[in-house]
């Protein structure tokens, strides 16, 4: 992590065009550092100012604009009350739609990019023990152990971060139902929580294909996540599933829920890697749907520069699959309605591979953003549609 440097009390650097007047603080120069973290991988700050209770909205945008961050020294709650009034702000400044689908979606992300980095030049420390220094805040202690790890020195971090961090301790205790265990999934934080059931559903539901040899049937799960689908492979009978993920996190997340659910004996999780070693009777893989470049950890779940994670499960599936068995790929078709991948462009990657497609199954979403009207991509995502594919490898003559 790099080093930040600010000065706290230093008054003959202060200029009217940099920091306000409300600023002032006394005569004496102090400079502190810390470790800059952010996992977004947004670069280190290169101008801060100490702000406090008394910072107004449009200036705090007026900085943040010119490139100065504003590290928060006031009350807790106010932090979060100016961060939802530079918010406000910005909203107001929300890219049109463009031409076409493509170009929406384009220009929406580069919106929520801008607003990302505006509202993320508001910073707080953690000071050694991961604790947040300010009137009335929260202990954020537990929750920044299990983001970042154990305490390691002072560090910044952008305060959208940090409400983040918390966000994901309360997800991770009260957990996520599953209708398809009859129980819930605890997500960590940076790991893509189940909160979209559909595709669940359909790992859940679709028939399994039965073989006549006596031998265990063997399941693998790429990109586990959380290990939700790793368990409800393990619950509809599956001698044994073994789970993978590249995240480090996602790892440690599944262990957890599979352990807690009761299918340690049956799941093993393996990484970092997509593939694991051998073959399987059933191959399933949930890949981020669309291909676009992700700009925090969460987003990893969802967006895929390239759809990099989609080629390599369709190219390595048929020489990781047992005789007679098939790989499911579950994916939405929104890629497809945002301009940003054809259905030719997926069934000519599938065909590549040396693979055919035996059944489909769909369901629509029931997420509220497909009844939003107001949301940019609106057109999009009431079109939508999740498929699970079931792929075999073509038969050679």
């Amino acid at each position: 992590m790099p080093t930040i440097r600010w000065t706290e009390g230093d008054r003959a650097r202060r200029t009217v065009d940099t920091v306000p007047a409300v600023l002032a603080v006394p005569a004496v120069q102090t400079v502190h550092t810390a470790e800059w973290h952010s996992e977004s991988g947004a670069p280190a700050p290169e101008r801060i100012v100490v702000a406090d209770d008394r910072m107004k909205a449009a200036t705090a945008c007026r900085l943040a604009r010119e490139g100065t961050a504003l590290l928060w020294r006031g009350d807790f709650h106010n932090a979060r009350q100016l961060l939802s009034a530079m918010s406000r702000r910005v909203e107001r400044e929300t890219a049109r739609p463009g031409a076409g689908p493509a170009e929406s979606f384009r220009l929406h992300r580069r919106a929520r990019g801008r607003r990302a980095g505006l509202l993320g030049t508001l910073l707080v420390t953690l000071e050694d023990d991961h604790s947040l220094a300010l009137r009335r805040a929260p202990d954020v202690r537990l929750a920044c152990a299990q983001a970042y790890g154990p305490p390691s020195g002072r560090r910044v971090v952008a305060l959208s971060e940090l409400l983040g961090v918390i966000g994901a301790r309360q997800w991770r205790d009260k957990g996520v139902e599953v209708p398809a265990l009859g129980a819930r999934v605890h997500p960590h934080y940076g790991v893509f929580s189940p909160v979209r059931g559909e595709y669940v559903d359909l790992v859940a539901q679709v028939p399994l294909s039965r073989h006549p040899s006596a031998r265990p049937l063997v399941a693998f799960d790429l990109g586990t996540g959380t290990g939700v689908l790793a368990a409800v492979l393990a619950g509809r009978g599956l001698d044994r599933v073994v789970a993978t993920d590249i995240n480090p996190r996602a790892l440690v997340c599944a262990e957890e829920n599979v352990r807690a659910l009761g299918f340690a004996e049956k799941v093993e999780i393996v990484g970092p890697r997509l593939y694991p070693e051998g073959r399987a009777d059933l191959i399933v893989c949930n890949p981020p749907w669309i291909p676009a470049r992700p700009t925090s950890a969460i987003e990893q779940g969802v967006y895929d520069p390239d759809g990099s994670m989609l080629c390599e499960f369709l190219d390595g599936l048929a020489s990781h699959l047992e005789p007679g068995g098939e790989g499911w790929l579950v994916l939405s078709d929104l890629a497809e309605h945002l301009g940003l991948r054809t259905r030719d462009e997926l069934l000519s990657g599938i065909g590549a591979a040396g693979l055919r497609v035996v059944d489909r199954a769909d369901t629509k979403p029931r997420h509220p953003r497909a009844a939003d009207s107001a949301d940019p991509l609106h057109a999009a995502r009431a079109a939508e549609v999740t498929s699970l594919w079931r792929l075999r490898p073509v038969r050679k003559p």
